[in-house]
């Protein structure tokens, strides 16, 4: 999975918010702003997924709101199959990377997919899964469970899902293309 987009923004919070976490009146406003929109030249904007980094806070003359310059990510429950990528790719145990066996006129170069890397990719397909909460099953009512075993065993899934490529001409990592 890849970070789609990290984008910066100046957050007010009005005076009526103080009183709440901060972190939380900065996700709520954020949200409110950016989030289930599309925006110029990044997409889909799902859902606010980190704050990455928070600067000093000021309050200007004329406005009782405190503006909060923010770092933020969004989304990044991006799956690129294995079938996907630039062939032939293989996947280097000792590094943990997948890695493009490119070919040139002078023989093979391996091109790593490090992790963090900026990424250029096409949307194949989405994936949207119920992750609503569901009753206790037949079986999990007739023996009990010693406590946390239901929370160690399941797998927690993203609710939306977006499947990519990169098996075409100029999409993959951006230094593959830039250097």
């Amino acid at each position: 999975m890849f970070v789609a987009v990290e984008m910066v923004d100046t957050v007010r919070i009005p005076p009526w918010n103080f009183q709440r976490q901060f972190n939380e009146a900065i996700a709520e406003e954020l949200n409110k702003k950016l989030a289930n929109k599309v925006v110029y030249q990044v997409g889909l904007c799902i859902c606010l997924y980190d704050i990455t980094k928070l600067e000093d806070s000021y309050i200007f003359p004329g406005d009782g709101a405190s503006h909060t310059k923010v770092s933020l990510g969004f989304f990044d429950d991006i799956v690129i199959p294995p079938e996907s990528l630039q062939q032939p790719a293989k996947f280097d145990e000792a590094e943990q990377v997948w890695v493009w066996e490119y070919e040139t006129d002078e023989g093979a170069h391996d091109l790593y997919m490090d992790q963090g890397e900026d990424i250029r990719f096409r949307v194949t397909d989405e994936v949207f899964l119920d992750t609503s909460p569901t009753g206790p099953s037949a079986a999990a009512t007739d023996t009990p469970a010693a406590p946390g075993a239901e929370e160690s065993g399941q797998k927690k899934e993203a609710p939306y899902t977006l499947l990519g490529t990169i098996s075409e001409p100029g999409l993959g990592l951006l230094s593959w293309w830039n250097s």
